[in-house]
């Protein structure tokens, strides 16, 4: 390294030919062409170069220019990089681990909440709230499309949701010591969409969630799940 032009960096024999038995392993076909030294050099020059050619596909990746080659005088090619494309590489990889701890952080999240709940799973969800004495009956809202997708997960005292399965911390929760009434809500069907199953979950405070799935076993299982750790009668 250090024997390009002024601000270019060479990186000499970067890539050489594998010694190891994987690398050297020839099938049948292959074998009966290889007969002298003249070939086995030929053989690893094309291993080296298709090692070489990878490697460069990869390191475009990182949204570098197309990398420049060069041959030298041992007759070994060589990837010529600038000080700015090596740090931009180096920062790229940096952020590709960052990404990658995330990304492991998630699943890690994922798989102990899945085995820590009674229940999960995607519902679409709305919030209402109760009528309180002397207010007008509310106005007939089934045609109003206010419905979003939420993660739920019934674990322990409480019942969670989130915004996505892989969000690492709920958006919302609510004790099952509040929850007053669950019980089934007419089926409902959205624009272009099959037949929608419906439930409701009211707490003390007159807050009343709306949930639906286009999978009634899916419903089922959640009104017998509140129902039997909420100690409530079935509607």
């Amino acid at each position: 390294m250090g024997d390009g032009p002024r601000g270019i960096e060479v990186f000499e024999d970067h890539f050489q030919a594998s010694t190891s038995g994987e690398d050297s392993m020839q099938s049948p076909a292959l074998s009966k062409y290889i007969g002298s030294n003249d070939s086995l050099r030929s053989i690893s020059r094309s291993w080296t170069r298709r090692k070489l050619k990878w490697a460069a596909s990869m390191l475009n990746m990182f949204s570098l220019n197309k990398l420049p080659w060069m041959s030298g005088t041992d007759g070994q090619e060589k990837v010529v990089l600038t000080a700015a494309e090596v740090e931009s590489l180096r920062s790229e990889l940096g952020a590709l681990e960052e990404r990658e701890a995330h990304c492991k952080a998630q699943l890690e999240h994922i798989d102990e909440v899945v085995r820590a709940a009674r229940l999960s799973g995607y519902l679409d969800m709305r919030m209402r709230w109760a009528t309180l004495p002397g207010e007008p009956l509310p106005v007939d809202d089934t045609d109003v499309d206010d419905w979003l997708p939420r993660f739920f997960v019934l674990q322990g005292s409480c019942i969670f949701w989130y915004s996505s399965c892989t969000d690492l911390s709920p958006q919302d929760s609510t004790l099952l010591s509040d929850v007053v009434e669950v019980g089934t809500l007419p089926c409902l069907i959205r624009d272009n969409e099959d037949k929608r199953y419906c439930f409701y979950i009211s707490t003390r405070y007159g807050l009343k969630y709306e949930c639906s799935s286009n999978s009634k076993i899916k419903v089922d299982s959640w009104l017998e799940a509140l129902r039997s750790d909420c100690k409530l009668r079935s509607d």
